[in-house]
């Protein structure tokens, strides 16, 4: 690759390779204060290259490639490099990580102990994470959340937030400038920006934290909680998992005793100060 760089998220070293600068300058941007170990081999590698030579500089579009790839996935024009990046860096986890049981779960942490958050895309467990992070709780992921299979605890993998549509104006009324990437309009999930994780989540980004709530948010509609037992719990789980049947009996140990140890709640809400309120409400509760 003509260009490239590493990046260290969690437990995660990444090689990122691009026929363009780009994307990597981008990426180099919103992954500047994380730790950077160019001796330590990467764990996963992506690649941004253009499909056909000329593809560089006649309509440039981007091919994303890497250790593990999806077939006959289409190519994104060059000013979505940053989203096929970022696309790529989570596609390995994805389908190669097996270190962990990986659930597609934003989490938070506070005094050691976290919240983790599933639901399907739109659900609103991005923005839940990145707002609730922005207080005093600490932001742990917005994409993937990892369990340890052997001590139960929750890993951080605290990635650039991937806020999408409205959650991006409620963002930036927040946070300064200086930690929103550029806006990416008409994607095909919409307009994305990506948020700049604060200071602090990164420099704890290996410390683990105890699972201590399971919400599985949805957002619209009136606010609601519904207790959720360890069956339901269990299920929900499995299908937020990437790598569950790969892990064989350690992945179904480190769930069950994932659902048995900690209480589950759907919850349903209007806005993001209804849902915040439900989350705080659930963590008083679970603190009893």
């Amino acid at each position: 690759m003509r260009h490239s760089t590493r990046i260290a998220v969690g437990p995660v070293q990444f090689r990122i390779g691009s026929d363009w600068r780009a994307p990597v300058a981008a990426l180099e941007r919103l992954y500047a204060a994380y730790p950077q170990d160019a001796a330590r081999p990467a764990d996963a590698t992506v690649r941004l290259f253009a499909a056909r030579p000329w593809r560089r500089w006649l309509r440039p579009s981007v091919q994303i490639g890497g250790d593990f790839v999806v077939p006959d996935a289409l190519p994104l024009p060059l000013s979505m490099g940053l989203l096929a990046a970022e696309m790529g860096m989570n596609l390995q986890v994805a389908l190669g990580w097996r270190r962990h049981l990986l659930l597609h779960a934003s989490a938070v942490a506070r005094d050691g102990r976290s919240v983790l958050m599933s639901g399907v895309s739109g659900s609103g467990k991005s923005t839940l994470a990145a707002l609730l992070g922005e207080g005093d709780w600490r932001l742990m992921g917005d994409e993937f959340t990892l369990i340890d299979p052997a001590s139960g605890d929750a890993l951080a993998f605290p990635r650039a937030v991937s806020l999408k549509n409205e959650a991006i104006a409620e963002m930036a009324a927040r946070v300064d400038a200086t930690r929103l990437g550029p806006l990416l309009a008409g994607t095909p999930k919409g307009d994305i920006c990506h948020l700049i994780p604060r200071a602090d989540a990164v420099a704890a980004m290996h410390e683990p934290a105890r699972p201590a709530l399971l919400l599985f948010p949805r957002f619209g509609g009136a606010t609601a909680i519904e207790r959720l037992g360890e069956g339901e719990a269990f299920v929900r789980l499995t299908e937020a998992s990437t790598n569950y049947t790969a892990l064989g009996e350690a992945g179904f140990e480190a769930l069950t005793r994932l659902v048995r140890a900690v209480p589950a709640f759907g919850i349903s809400y209007p806005d993001s100060a209804a849902g915040l309120a439900l989350v705080e409400q659930l963590w008083a509760e679970a603190e009893r």
